[in-house]
């Protein structure tokens, strides 16, 4: 595949659609850069070599038009000395010279043509890799919230899950006090009451004579 045809397959392809049936989406869209880069890469040299060879289409155009204008003043000087055919030839010269300026002015007008369809390819590869570069940042953070989110559930549900086999514990000291009876001041109590009924007891068993 050339590099034109790899353009027009970046610029036209529909990033949503595919990043939407992607399994790995970040993956999918670094690999979609990678590619951008690489074409953005042999766009850029491809431009660079278009303008050199424009350059030197205009050198040579220059030259031919030079030497069309020096040939002319061949011409004229022999005509001028009586020397018609000599001057003739020197014509013929100066006509394939003014042949090969205006041909290289056409391929200059193509050159340049060229050169401005690159340049706005680039700008509009750059355009793209520049969204898609913005794209893996925010998909990035995206990914980054939604596991500090899954962190902090979880988080969240150990302390809940903590707090309830802290109460689930509290219930179970309860339940064993109410199995082993009632605590160390209730069991005073029940002495000192017993107590006093003893001697109450006793003061009946005196006035009953026993």
């Amino acid at each position: 595949m050339n590099i034109f045809s790899r353009f027009i397959d970046i610029i036209n392809a529909n990033m949503n659609a595919m990043l939407e049936k992607a399994e790995n989406p970040e993956k999918m869209l670094r690999l979609m850069i990678q590619e951008m880069e690489d074409t953005l890469i042999e766009l850029k040299s491809s431009c660079a070599g278009s303008i050199a060879e424009g350059s030197k289409l205009k050198k040579e155009r220059a030259d031919a038009a030079e030497a069309a204008g020096r040939w002319e003043k061949r011409a004229l000087l022999a005509m001028q000395n009586g020397k018609d055919d000599l001057a003739r030839e020197a014509v013929a010269e100066k006509l394939q010279a003014e042949k090969d300026a205006e041909r290289l002015r056409n391929l200059i007008d193509e050159n340049e043509s060229t050169v401005s369809e690159a340049r706005k390819n680039i700008s509009e590869l750059e355009a793209k890799l520049s969204e898609s570069k913005t794209r893996l940042r925010l998909l990035k953070e995206k990914e980054e919230r939604a596991r500090n989110e899954r962190r902090t559930r979880a988080s969240m549900d150990m302390d809940t899950e903590e707090r309830f086999r802290d109460m689930e514990s509290r219930v179970r000291r309860m339940e064993t006090c109410s199995w082993t009876g009632d605590g160390p001041e209730e069991r005073f109590r029940e002495m000192e009451k017993s107590d006093e009924i003893e001697k109450e007891m006793e003061k009946l068993r005196q006035k009953a004579g026993l």
